[in-house]
């Protein structure tokens, strides 16, 4: 192993730069992940431009990057059941495994999550990492070095339809054709549903969710009642309050609705369609347990990640592509790969 390694540092709202730091060396039950590709997200840009996400505040320079895949590069004592070369995608959120929401299987409500790429927590914009080797999971080569990083914004589309409980024959609308918007639509129909419509306002998104063969609205000429359409579930993906409202507004009767989307602090809400129609709205956080469904919905082609990727960047690029997305509207999802 090289004594050190090349990482990409927050130093603050608006500075990124290329460091170097000690090699990672894995403990007892850990393996050392040598990055292939991490995907950049929506919280990662937040950081860039403003330096802290709530009370998660950037107070030393920190490592970017949580949807993130590589290759086993060691493995620590008792770290058995991977082998060193073996692909494998991270799980980026190490809980606690001690309080009440971890014995209760809810282990993405721990209060003491490790999470990457929060502070104090670095993440995977670096050429190696180390991890609980519970949280890493092997792919097979059907899955992608770009798709196995992306097994993380999957998961939160794996969560999104478990929380609405999608099923066979229900109509589902997904709002705002982003990255985890285009994935959790797939995994929608994946899930049997019977229908899948996807609204937004950008033209180059809208255009990808028609090749991946899902129904798409251009909201900013159609509203959904001139649409017609009356979904069983809604996941929220735009974090727009105004998409919100509509959304909710046309919706069926016992109808659920996930929000997923983080943007507005405060959303309003049609009461009247709510109590009306007993319609159930309820948040998601993250994900628990869902490596394993991703894994075989990305291996078998069901989900198709690759299809959203727009563009490659190096470590050195970082800042580049946290600002891809604000720079070129036809951006989806960038990915990193630290060994470029």
């Amino acid at each position: 192993m090289v004594a050190e390694v090349k990482v990409s540092e927050l130093r603050g709202a608006g500075d990124v730069t290329l460091a170097e730091r000690e090699t990672p060396q894995p403990a007892e039950g850990e393996v050392l992940v040598e990055v292939g590709s991490v995907g950049v997200c929506g919280s990662d840009v937040h950081y860039y431009e403003h330096g802290r996400i709530g009370p998660y505040v950037v107070e030393s320079p920190l490592v970017l990057g949580h949807e993130a895949g590589g290759v086993v590069a060691a493995a620590g004592p008792r770290a058995t059941a991977l082998s060193v070369g073996q692909r494998v995608s991270i799980e980026p959120g190490v809980p606690c495994r001690d309080c009440a929401q971890c014995l209760a299987g809810r282990y993405n409500l721990c209060p003491g999550v490790k999470f990457l790429a929060t502070p104090p927590h670095d993440g995977a914009f670096s050429q190696y990492v180390v991890m609980p080797a519970q949280f890493v999971h092997p792919v097979p080569d059907t899955v992608s070095d770009d798709a196995a990083g992306l097994l993380e914004p999957l998961s939160v589309g794996i969560w999104a339809c478990r929380r609405a409980r999608v099923s066979p024959g229900r109509a589902v609308l997904v709002t705002g054709a982003g990255p985890i918007g285009l994935i959790a639509a797939q995994t929608a129909r994946a899930f049997g549903a019977s229908s899948v419509t996807v609204t937004d306002v950008n033209p180059h998104r809208l255009r990808l969710a028609g090749k991946l063969g899902l129904d798409a609205i251009d909201v900013s000429g159609t509203s959904l009642a001139q649409a017609g359409i009356e979904p069983d579930v809604l996941i929220e993906c735009s974090g727009n309050a105004g998409a919100t409202w509509e959304a909710v507004s046309v919706m069926a009767r016992a109808g659920t609705a996930v929000l997923v989307g983080m943007g507005a602090d405060e959303v309003r809400l049609p009461l009247p369609r709510v109590q009306d129609r007993e319609l159930v709205i309820t948040g998601a956080f993250r994900y628990a347990n869902t490596w394993p469904t991703a894994i075989e919905l990305a291996a078998s082609g069901r989900v198709d990640l690759d299809s959203v990727v727009t563009g490659h960047f190096g470590l050195a690029d970082v800042e580049a592509a946290l600002m891809a997305s604000r720079s070129d509207p036809a951006a989806v999802k960038v990915m990193v790969r630290p060994g470029r």
